[in-house]
């Protein structure tokens, strides 16, 4: 499997970039920030997820791990396949996403082109399931030394959506709140800077 591409950038397009490393031009489909990464540069890299289909093969890449990582939970989600997936990738950045599921926020992930209000829906269901049971598997992690706020907790819960445990993620969220962050997506930007 292909998991990481670095080499010279060929061309970019609105969707896609080619990538050549090792005498080999890879086609990869990209997220919109791994596309902007590589906009103007001779040179980049993106971590890459290999589909394989009787109909052909898809490479599709992600400016960091736990952007890559997003991609991977959302297409566990019932009726999103890689295509819908680098779509809302496209729509959203990975941490606005994390914010949308952690909050149930439908009308902001449905925005996103191509996603319907049942396919959102769906993918806030399905993904805040595993996330709680995430936490539930780290259950010996870090106490947090004060109590969290129900907006609190969202906000870990999204860091946590993105890959980061939950002791990183509540720590995370106290520094941003010291700094004077109050709402969810402040919060949640502001706890992503100091990771």
């Amino acid at each position: 499997m292909i998991g990481y591409l670095k080499g010279n950038i060929m061309s970019v397009s609105a969707d896609s970039a080619l990538i050549e490393t090792g005498g080999v031009g890879y086609e990869v489909l990209c997220s919109a920030s791994a596309l902007h990464s590589l906009s103007g540069k001779k040179q980049g890299e993106v971590y890459t997820y290999l589909q394989v289909r009787e109909d052909g093969v898809s490479l599709f890449g992600f400016s960091s791990p736990e952007e890559k990582n997003m991609f991977l939970k959302l297409i566990t989600v019932s009726g999103v396949g890689p295509k819908l997936g680098i779509a809302v990738l496209a729509g959203m950045d990975s941490s606005s996403l994390a914010a949308a599921i952690a909050s149930s926020d439908v009308k902001r992930l449905s925005s996103v082109k191509g996603l319907g209000k049942k396919t959102a829906e769906r993918i806030i269901l399905e993904l805040r399931e595993k996330v709680t049971a995430d936490v539930s598997a780290n259950g010996g992690d870090i106490p947090v030394s004060m109590p969290m706020e129900e907006g609190d907790e969202d906000a870990v819960v999204a860091l946590m959506t993105l890959g980061f445990t939950r002791a990183e993620s509540s720590r995370a969220v106290e520094k941003a709140k010291a700094g004077g962050a109050q709402t969810l997506e402040d919060i949640i930007r502001s706890a992503l800077k100091n990771m």
